[in-house]
């Protein structure tokens, strides 16, 4: 099973970043198109409806087309909501793989809901935490 970071979803509706646009828009045609279609993880949604609330304020977007933007997403994936073990286990990660407080949430997240593959330019490509591999998809 799939997942994507939040840059990933930045990325394929930022139109200031046009070659990172396109690549992260044909990854979500190319993940769509399987019959595992990617999991939005919780952490994931909230930090892309944070950017997108500070892309309102500087005046890029409208309050409307963020609605629009989180509807698309969650059309294109199932939500995946954590178990409380998420907190442990992030912890536990955190440490050994000496990770920060966010990146430990969030593959710890990975790893409760299944997720093998990570696509994400925060975290070491090629890199398996855990159960789960990174891959840059902007490299």
């Amino acid at each position: 099973m799939n997942a994507v970071d939040t840059n990933v979803l930045v990325y394929s509706f930022d139109q200031l970043e046009p070659g990172k646009r396109a690549k992260a828009r044909a990854l979500l045609s190319q993940l769509g198109q399987t019959g595992d279609l990617p999991r939005l993880l919780w952490q994931v949604a909230g930090e892309l409806l944070s950017c997108l609330a500070r892309w309102e304020s500087s005046g890029r977007i409208q309050p409307a087309e963020t609605i629009a933007i989180l509807n698309h997403v969650l059309g294109l994936m199932p939500l995946a909501m954590p178990m409380t073990s998420v907190l442990t286990r992030a912890i536990e990660m955190r440490g050994r793989h000496s990770l920060s407080h966010w990146d430990s949430m969030l593959l710890a997240a990975c790893v409760e809901a299944g997720i093998d593959t990570l696509y994400s330019e925060d975290l070491t490509s090629g890199m398996t935490y855990d159960t789960v591999k990174v891959i840059n998809p902007f490299v």
